[in-house]
């Protein structure tokens, strides 16, 4: 019984009888989906024809793989006006990569007060100007406030767009900070604000809770800037309580006017 076991199996498997010149898988399955397997003759066939020779070397697609050159730090002009026009236009600048559109400082150099955010909100992004909005509006009676207004003051934004989720990661970051210390060279303001919790971390490495009613001396060039940090409008009119911890900063820029 064994054995007849055995033949059948071989019969069924058609190893019992020549079928062709050329082996054929007859218990392999093709794969799905794909096209029954060539007829062994034409197999035979297709394999049997010459590849054609290659092309001379001379001739072949040269693949040219280029290597990108490793960039330096960014220029920064010296000049005001130079300065100005950069941030406007120039490919380059740290903090331009976020947003086609840039919204760039208002106001001239030595102002009495710089107004200094890290980068745009998203209603300023939208309209193209720094502090628009509701939260302008409050910003101007803030400013009102201590006997002041836009006019007087020269605002900008560290970064001109503003990051995806008003976050930017480490190298962003490095490349903004040495921005920042030029800008603040050039800007020679006679006091700054720095409002909002980024810039306040950048300029002054203080926490925004930290820098509640104190007046911060920033290091720039061998001297100071006197400075107070304030949260930004947009976030008082999200959480109204802090108001009180902004009018504590706010007020110190009052003192020796």
């Amino acid at each position: 019984m064994l054995a007849t076991s055995y033949c059948d199996w071989w019969s069924l498997a058609g190893v019992d009888a020549l079928v062709g010149e050329e082996p054929a898988g007859w218990l392999a399955v093709p794969p799905a989906n794909d096209p029954a397997p060539a007829r062994p003759k034409l197999a035979a066939a297709v394999a049997s024809e010459p590849e054609p020779a290659p092309l001379p070397a001379a001739l072949q697609r040269q693949v040219v793989i280029e290597e990108e050159a490793a960039k330096g730090p960014v220029e920064l002009p010296a000049d005001w006006a130079d300065f100005q026009t950069w941030l406007a236009q120039h490919p380059d600048v740290p903090g331009s990569q976020w947003d086609a559109r840039r919204v760039l400082p208002v106001g001239e150099a030595a102002a009495p007060l710089m107004l200094l955010t890290a980068w745009p909100e998203i209603d300023d992004q939208r309209d193209g100007e720094l502090f628009a909005g509701p939260a302008g509006k409050l910003l101007d009676a803030m400013l009102r406030a201590i006997g002041t207004t836009r006019g007087d003051c020269y605002m900008a934004s560290l970064a001109v767009t503003r990051p995806p989720g008003g976050r930017c990661d480490e190298k962003d970051a490095a490349d903004l900070d040495r921005l920042l210390w030029h800008h603040l060279r050039l800007a020679r303001p006679g006091r700054l604000l720095l409002i909002g919790s980024d810039i306040t971390r950048m300029a002054a490495q203080l926490t925004l809770p930290d820098a509640r009613g104190r007046l911060l001396d920033i290091n720039q060039d061998g001297g100071k800037v006197e400075a107070v940090a304030i949260a930004h409008p947009a976030m008082l009119l999200a959480r109204p309580a802090q108001k009180v911890a902004a009018w504590d900063s706010l007020k110190l820029l009052n003192r020796g006017r």
